[in-house]
């Protein structure tokens, strides 16, 4: 079989069973277990899904910790960052920081497969280094050394190897130690990590790792890298790992997963592209093509069960019903890849913390409510934690469906969203949940609570 060619598939699935597939594959379809969130959960989610995405906005909760709490329900987020970041030194058995879907951290059994990622030749990582090598020769070098030497550090640690030859900006910090650092992190020269107040540290990869750092040379007599995988495949690996995170997906919803490139372009060469690592997920049997109603492209379904070298594989099931009910963060893996939640839920949805106030339609930081199998609303939401109160913004009612599902009614989703509010509340340790009238689904979420339709004020607290 050619590594392009997609077999006709001899199965359909209808919308609703896919979403339910996706779901579950997820830890969404099913109501979250009742007993305390342990660290074999936390282990359990960085192993079925490969990588969690890493953000500094902290408006509600910090990015990392949402997915989590979709999962899970309320848990000590101190007992993850322990998990994540361990020791004393920042340094953890458990996972590592590079560029997995975006800035993540990811199990270390997915560090061989970030090798081709760091060594691989970018025109931002040439510029950078030319640039720095121009401006200040050596400073590469010498920040690594210092790393090696005297790490963990922050970028403030080595900040008197190039002081600054003008006034911090208020929306730019042109700091060339602090690219040194990033370049180095990047090409895995150094390891970075994460320490008080979720900044970043840089630490020797013998340290952080207990490994090499990605550029150290091959031996003589040696063709590779001690540890890291050559880039076919690592992308193969990374790709099949994406499908059991997610269940069902066209080759573009499962490339997304860890970033990788849809099809072989004028950059990218060397690179065989989703459709051809489909085909190979199915030749060795760990995936089928089916047709999913309302899909224009045939989708693959994981079939491979768990072995020895894969112990995250899973067997994508249908449960019947999809019975969960979460709020759903902007970086949950279920909101990342924007074609694939309007092809399934019907929702199109864009993080608005980057649109200037004037120009957003629904709020800065708003959350998908998960129901059942449907994303029926989103609610803008604030943590006011000097005020202990969790500030419902704005909260929307979605004006499409998806696909094969009976629309709610407006009094089951604010229901729903009243009861994940007040899980979210008491999670973050607020007292009291205030919403403000704006967005249509608000008068029904205000009702829940006892406001007529009609007497709604400014503000009220549920």
């Amino acid at each position: 079989m050619s590594p392009h060619h997609e077999a006709q598939p001899s199965e359909t699935l209808s919308a609703a069973q896919a979403r339910r597939i996706f779901l579950n594959a997820q830890g969404l379809a099913r109501r979250r277990p009742s007993r305390r969130v342990r660290e074999r959960d936390f282990a359990a989610y960085l192993e079925l899904q490969g990588v969690l995405q890493l953000d500094t906005v902290n408006i509600l909760a910090r990015a990392h910790y949402l997915p989590v709490f979709s999962r899970y329900g309320a848990y000590s987020t101190g007992a993850l960052d322990q998990f994540l970041w361990g020791d004393p030194q920042g340094h953890s058995p458990h996972a590592f920081e590079h560029w997995g879907h975006e800035a993540s951290v990811m199990p270390f059994d997915v560090l061989p497969h970030m090798h081709h990622r760091m060594q691989e030749s970018t025109t931002w990582k040439a510029r950078r280094r030319a640039s720095l090598e121009r401006e200040r020769p050596g400073l590469v070098d010498q920040v690594r050394a210092m790393v090696e030497t005297s790490g963990p550090l922050v970028g403030a640690d080595v900040e008197h190897l190039a002081p600054r030859e003008g006034p911090r900006g208020p929306w730019w910090d042109d700091n060339q130690t602090k690219d040194a650092l990033e370049l180095l992190f990047i090409t895995g020269a150094v390891a970075a990590s994460r320490g008080r107040h979720f900044a970043r540290t840089y630490d020797a990869c013998s340290r952080a790792w207990g490994a090499v750092p990605a550029d150290a040379p091959v031996g003589p007599g040696e063709d590779a890298h001690p540890w890291g995988v050559p880039a076919a495949q690592a992308h193969q690996a990374l790709f099949d790992r994406a499908l059991s995170a997610c269940g069902i997906g066209t080759a573009k919803d499962l490339c997304d997963h860890f970033r990788l490139p849809f099809q072989a372009g004028a950059r990218t060469p060397d690179v065989a592209g989703g459709k051809a690592w489909a085909a190979s997920a199915v030749e060795r049997g760990i995936a089928r093509w089916v047709a999913v109603e309302g899909w224009k492209d045939p989708a693959l379904l994981a079939v491979g069960e768990a072995d020895a070298e894969a112990p995250w594989r899973r067997v994508a099931a249908d449960p019947g019903r999809a019975t969960g009910a979460a709020l759903l963060s902007p970086f949950d893996p279920v909101c990342w890849f924007r074609p694939r939640l309007s092809r399934m839920f019907g929702m199109d949805y864009r993080i608005e913390i980057y649109t200037p106030e004037p120009k957003r339609v629904y709020g800065y930081y708003c959350l998908p409510l998960l129901v059942g199998d449907q994303i029926p609303t989103r609610l803008d939401l604030k943590a006011d934690r000097k005020a202990g109160v969790l500030r419902v913004l704005s909260s929307w009612r979605e004006p499409g469906t998806a696909r094969g599902a009976r629309r709610l009614s407006d009094e089951r989703i604010a229901a729903a969203a009243a009861d994940e509010l007040a899980t979210m509340a008491s999670w973050l340790g607020l007292d009291a949940i205030e919403v403000q009238p704006r967005g249509d689904l608000a008068p029904a979420l205000l009702a829940t609570r006892g406001v007529p339709p009609g007497g709604m004020p400014d503000a009220a607290i549920l």
